[in-house]
């Protein structure tokens, strides 16, 4: 049997390659409004981000997001990010990977 190739993204905020089902996507839209995009799908530009709570704080001490999409980016939507990913990652801990 052919082994699959697992599609390697790079996070945003450290810049190591992750598989990218281990990221969060974030993407930009056309009327520049940035959302979290969970499927992975949404149309716009797109930043991947690991799932690590300290991380996105630092991304909200640094603007890392807002640096890399151009825009301004409201400081609500990084608590939301924060939320996100935590939620997400409690609950890969809980149930494993499962891809």
């Amino acid at each position: 049997m052919k082994k699959r190739k697992i599609p390697m993204r790079k996070d945003l905020l450290s810049g190591e390659m992750f598989p990218k089902k281990s990221l969060v996507r974030i993407v930009k839209q056309q009327d520049n409004t940035v959302a979290i995009d969970p499927t992975g799908k949404a149309a716009g530009r797109g930043a991947y981000v690991a799932l690590d709570p300290a991380a996105v704080q630092k991304a909200k001490k640094k603007q890392l997001i807002e640096k890399a999409f151009s825009i301004k980016i409201d400081p609500s939507f990084y608590d939301e990010l924060f939320a996100y990913v935590d939620h997400q990652k409690a609950r890969q801990e809980l149930f494993g990977d499962q891809a």
